[in-house]
């Protein structure tokens, strides 16, 4: 609902910075809208849970809005854990999608053999990433490419509120240093209070600019 809003009242107004690229509110409310048909398109619904490997890139973005739109619960890895923490949470998470980027194609494909489940694997080939970096990108390990996903969606896709402003949106982990991880659900109802408590702790006027660095 908040995406919507910005993209019909600020349609040309940037909303994502990521390198060169620039992304307007029109524009990432209609790739977040062909994710969620992309992905339904695929059987992802109500409860399915969606997990990405990805660090503060477009699709990540997109995925807090895509995912939702489906009823899907959004799962978002720490790209700091290592393959066996991963597969366990792959496997507690009952994960339907994997969308990882290709620069932790490695960890995720040892996590994957590990895993029980086989989900669905979709690449994202970062074009801001430089080709010499200290850490180069992995293989492709998945069976889809993110862009071309995304593309093959409907941006008329008919997305819907959630039946129950508790059901979960996203399912988060603890980092496992005692133990198994811990999943812990939020719903759709915490997400919306702590985005306005954000806007309003933040003081966050018309013309701000967030920059988001947590890893």
């Amino acid at each position: 609902v908040l995406l919507e809003r910005a993209a019909k009242v600020f349609p040309d107004e940037v909303a994502i910075i990521h390198g060169n690229e620039r992304v307007t509110y029109a524009r990432f409310w209609e790739r977040s809208l062909r994710l969620a048909s992309a992905l339904a398109s695929h059987g992802i619904g109500k409860g399915d849970t969606v997990t990405v490997m990805l660090s503060n890139t477009p699709p990540m973005l997109e995925a807090h809005h895509g995912v939702p739109m489906t009823k899907a619960v959004l799962h978002s890895l720490n790209t700091r854990l290592d393959a066996a923490v991963i597969a366990f949470q792959l496997d507690h998470a009952e994960t339907k999608v994997v969308i990882v980027d290709r620069e932790f194609s490695a960890v995720m494909k040892e996590a994957l053999a590990l895993a029980r489940v086989k989900p669905l694997v979709i690449d994202y080939d970062d074009p801001e990433y430089p080709d010499d970096a200290p850490y180069p990108k992995g293989e492709r390990i998945g069976s889809l490419d993110y862009e071309a996903f995304v593309a093959s969606g409907d941006a008329g896709f008919a997305w819907s509120m959630p039946d129950d402003e508790w059901d979960a949106i996203t399912l988060n982990y603890t980092s496992g240093t005692t133990g198994n991880p811990k999943g812990v659900v939020y719903h759709h109802r915490g997400a919306a209070l702590m985005a306005y408590a954000n806007t309003v702790h933040a003081a966050l006027a018309r013309g701000s600019v967030y920059l988001w660095t947590l890893p």
